[in-house]
């Protein structure tokens, strides 16, 4: 199966593929931040529950929670982001990820948007 990248409208992406996803926050969220100083991530094996806070992203601006896209359990965390939390303004869809997720109900994906409508939906708030 092919990897397929989702979106919430809390700007949290998740790219999946079979039944591990990845996730972290768009391109459009870290801009809206600023420079991000600092990210707390969950500890792995911690179960999270879709559209609850899963991690903390602190910026110069201010601090956001982050939350989880689907329901599942945490697999791994993106541990250089202790040491250099700016990736996630470098690279937010790449070496900025936060976690990845063993997903617990691969239905909830149905709730989120693909690339086409985030695009469009963010287009809608400006």
């Amino acid at each position: 199966m092919a990897k397929k990248t989702y979106y919430t409208i809390e700007h949290e992406w998740i790219e999946v593929e079979q039944d591990i996803g990845t996730v972290g926050i768009t391109d459009y969220a870290q801009k809206q931040l600023g420079d991000v100083v600092f990210v707390e991530l969950p500890s792995v094996g911690k179960k999270v529950i879709q559209g609850k806070d899963m991690a903390v992203v602190e910026s110069v601006k201010a601090a956001s929670e982050v939350y989880a896209p689907v329901t599942g359990e945490v697999t791994a965390i993106n541990q250089d982001l202790s040491k250099q939390p700016d990736q996630v303004n470098k690279d937010p869809t790449g070496k900025g990820w936060f976690v990845k997720l063993r997903l617990s109900n691969p239905t909830e994906l149905s709730k989120l948007m693909d690339l086409a409508a985030y695009q469009k939906f963010i287009k809608g708030l400006s």
